[in-house]
């Protein structure tokens, strides 16, 4: 868990020794959220969401996708995906997955943590997200909360879904690899969907790791899950890496055919996704999914091997 030290409240703006929270307006949104440190800033709305729209170094690029077009507005009839990063509930289906989070949120700041949280959505589930950024660098740790609000029991996984900017590479590793015949059986699934085509170019394969490019001129999806006790993802965009983990439990049942990570691409964006386990969830109690983030600056790959990627990612994702 990232330490954050105490804060003092100043001129109506929470500040710890590194870390400041305002208020501000970002792309049409009058009610945003800005936390920074000397290094990276996040935007959260509250006027939508819950929602991180931005997530970059400060005056850099935002790593975060950004559907133009649906920036600034709410109130919509139908989901918008507007970009960003936000919380769902597994498995996937439209009742419960696709409720929509187009109306205001209730944004609590406390130091140098913001707490965000959307009223029940019309499946009667209460999402929230806890927002902490490091005093320095990149590193952020987020919280996210399902509350089941209906009188019933349910049963659901929380989904931690990051949309990226274009023209990037996505990065995971695999569970450590063996040798035969030492190792006999099987250490974790590898998750298709109907339209995944593992013969796509975008798609590269090694024996530690798993990379998909994003391709602005490739509008065919893609997508495929895995399980890691160390669930791990990362993104490469220019010489800016992201990188998100969570730590998962295998004695337990995941979504998806076991799934603790999923990754998707289309020719808007690419997504990296965290499961949590399945739950059955009774009438009024919460269940939480948490997440690591960091973002790095100058980072280079030479080639997509496993020498290559191991020089970063182990020492990255220890």
């Amino acid at each position: 868990m990232i330490r954050l030290l105490p804060a003092i409240l100043l001129l109506g703006m929470n500040v710890s020794a590194a870390v400041t929270i305002s208020k501000t307006a970002w792309k049409g949104w009058p009610n945003c959220y800005r936390i920074a440190n000397g290094d990276v800033e996040l935007i959260v709305t509250s006027d939508i969401g819950p929602r991180i729209m931005r997530y970059g170094f400060i005056n850099g690029q935002n790593l975060l996708k950004e559907f133009s077009e649906q920036l600034g507005k709410s109130g919509e009839k139908d989901y918008q995906l507007r970009g960003g990063h936000r919380l769902w509930v597994a498995p996937e289906e439209l009742g419960t997955t696709w409720a929509l989070d187009n109306t205001p949120v209730k944004v609590e700041t406390q130091g140098d943590t913001l707490t965000v949280t959307q009223p029940p959505d019309s499946a009667g589930v209460e999402k929230q997200i806890i927002v902490k950024l490091a005093p320095s660098g990149g590193a952020v740790e987020l919280i996210h909360r399902l509350r089941n609000a209906g009188v019933w029991t349910v049963e659901l996984s929380p989904w931690a879904l990051t949309m990226l900017a274009q023209g990037g590479t996505a990065i995971t590793g695999f569970p450590p690899r063996g040798k035969h015949p030492e190792v006999l059986l099987p250490t974790n699934p590898l998750v298709m969907w109907a339209y995944t085509d593992l013969s796509d170019p975008r798609w590269k394969f090694t024996k530690k790791y798993l990379t998909l490019r994003q391709d602005p001129k490739n509008n065919e999806p893609q997508k495929v899950g895995l399980f890691n006790p160390n669930t791990w993802a990362a993104y490469l965009l220019g010489s800016d890496l992201f990188i998100k983990r969570t730590t998962s439990d295998p004695t337990k049942s995941y979504p998806d055919f076991g799934c603790s990570f999923e990754m998707f691409t289309n020719g808007d964006m690419i997504e990296l996704e965290t499961l949590g386990p399945l739950t059955k969830l009774l009438a009024g109690k919460t269940i939480e999914h948490r997440e690591s983030w960091d973002l790095r600056k100058g980072v280079r790959i030479p080639n997509w091997t496993d020498a290559a990627l191991d020089a970063i990612f182990q020492p990255a994702t220890r």
